[in-house]
């Protein structure tokens, strides 16, 4: 193990919401994950076309909630926090 796995883990994070997201899209090509890293915890923005915002987010936010889910146990296998944002163009 590394002395600062940071950078590869949050890597790891952003190509897993990159992969779920383009997924769920219409317009895959517009999907953009950045992070933003806090002392305390990372956060991804991922953004998307305007039209797949709802796709994202799905009824009731369930979508994005699972997402946020699958993020949160990825991240603590990697002991650190990650927190989602979507976002669109």
């Amino acid at each position: 193990m590394t002395d600062n796995p940071l950078p590869g883990s949050v890597q790891q994070m952003c190509d897993l919401m990159t992969g779920m997201a383009t997924a769920l899209v219409d317009q895959p090509d517009k999907v953009r994950v950045e992070a933003e890293t806090f002392e305390t915890e990372t956060v991804l923005r991922l953004y998307v076309a305007t039209d797949d915002l709802g796709k994202l987010i799905g009824k009731q936010g369930r979508t994005a909630r699972s997402l946020r889910t699958i993020l949160g146990a990825a991240g603590s296998k990697l002991q650190q926090r990650f927190s989602l944002d979507v976002q669109s163009e």
